[in-house]
């Protein structure tokens, strides 16, 4: 017993004291003196397959104490795998558990913000997956809250983990390509298209529907929605870039230092008031900052992807930095310079960016010891919401003069519609 009390303190001062605001700069000050990440964490898990079970086989070398998923096969299965664990459908009554140290969000993006928000309300720490939410509002609600909480926090872009982000990071920050002025980012997935369907089947007994919706406006039940078409609807997602940016934008967000753009616009079909596009052009515009140019990222997705950029082709997804010394081209693993001939002898510099343990990983740690994390919601939040502005700018059909600190389209009174969504009754952030 008196270790259990230990243990609960250490991991009560690491939820009030331990983690800082903004960017991952912590302090451990507060953390007790006894604190060792040997200790393991309490925790509970928000969705339990597809990519809920990556991450569960990612922390599972935790203590999972309770796992929750609207679909009762998918929970049977993950209490099968940690019997130990209580099971729930309504991710309001698992944190209610008290023993919960931290939460793994794993559901629709219409669920992110509620979820989330109800974990750090309660000290938890928090790791979510990509879109940290499922609107703009959202997102600053969510940074904010997490930066009074002071708890540890992760979104789910695990390829910034990867040494080929870090290298090229390192590389564009070096200078090897000149002041990059021009980005362009690319992912070849297509959620989009469609009409609501007309039928209205029965509810399998093992899903609980009303759940699933959660603060979305009630529709009748279809399995078009399940496990994964949900990312097509803009009640529950929003497309493919949505679903993608926050992992490819990444790269030039950490590259150059980018937040919130200055302007946006974007280029696609006729507007469907019910699902996204399946091919989409975002034009993203970035305001200089002291040494660093005025910066043009173009985000392609779907059928609207060129099949090459300057020359290069552009295949699954990537990006391509041009500077006024040369162009850097990355996807997940490679990346490459050009002129090829200009950069034969070409050596990269010193390694500056410690490799890192694992993006779960690097979130336990946190949870337990107070070290930062690389996409803390400081981080993740202005991340979403340059992802999710450029949806706006699709549903307003025009060109958005944005002001971040206003969270406001200067010159667009329709794009507030887009920026916030209003729950069904019964729900709150």
């Amino acid at each position: 017993m008196s270790n259990r009390i230990a243990r609960r303190e250490f991991l009560s001062r690491s939820a009030i004291g331990g983690a800082a605001i903004g960017l991952g700069v912590w302090s451990s000050s507060r953390l007790a003196a006894s604190a060792s990440p040997n200790e393991k964490l309490n925790i509970g898990v928000i969705g339990t397959a597809n990519q809920a079970r990556f991450s569960i086989d990612n922390v599972k070398q935790e203590n999972i104490v309770a796992v929750c998923d609207i679909d009762d096969d998918y929970l049977a299965k993950a209490k099968q795998d940690f019997p130990q664990a209580s099971t729930y459908n309504d991710f309001r009554k698992l944190l209610d558990q008290h023993d919960i140290d931290a939460v793994v969000v794993a559901v629709p993006d219409h669920v992110h913000a509620p979820a989330t928000a109800a974990a750090l309300h309660l000290g938890k720490h928090v790791y979510c997956e990509k879109p940290l939410t499922h609107t703009i509002a959202e997102a600053r609600a969510i940074a904010e809250l997490a930066a009074k909480m002071k708890v540890a926090t992760q979104m789910g872009t695990q390829i910034h983990a990867g040494e080929n982000y870090r290298r090229v990071v390192e590389i564009i920050q070096s200078g090897a390509v000149g002041k990059v002025s021009e980005v362009h980012t690319w992912a070849g997935r297509a959620w989009g298209g469609g009409d609501r369907p007309k039928e209205t089947p029965p509810i399998p007994p093992s899903i609980h529907w009303d759940l699933w919706l959660g603060p979305a406006p009630a529709r009748p039940y279809h399995p078009t929605y399940l496990p994964q078409n949900w990312r097509k609807w803009w009640d529950f997602g929003g497309g493919n870039i949505a679903d993608m940016a926050c992992h490819h934008m990444d790269l030039p967000f950490w590259a150059l230092g980018i937040r919130h753009p200055a302007a946006v616009e974007a280029i696609g079909p006729p507007v469907h008031p019910e699902t996204c596009p399946l091919g989409l052009v975002v034009r993203y515009e970035y305001a200089a900052d002291g040494p660093r140019p005025v910066v043009k990222l173009t985000w392609y997705d779907g059928t609207s992807i060129p099949p090459e950029i300057h020359g290069h082709p552009t295949g699954g997804g990537g990006n391509l930095f041009v500077g006024d010394k040369g162009m850097l081209w990355a996807d997940y693993d490679r990346y490459d310079l050009y002129p090829k001939e200009d950069f034969k002898d070409y050596k990269p510099p010193e390694r500056s960016i410690p490799r890192s343990i694992g993006h779960h990983a690097e979130w336990i740690l946190a949870c337990k010891t107070g070290t930062p994390t690389t996409c803390n919601f400081g981080y993740a939040g202005p991340l979403t919401e340059a992802v999710l502005l450029g949806n706006v700018a699709y549903r307003t059909g025009k060109r958005i003069e944005w002001d971040p600190d206003a969270l406001k389209a200067t010159n667009s009174p329709e794009a507030e519609r887009y920026l916030r969504t209003e729950y069904r009754k019964g729900w709150t952030l």
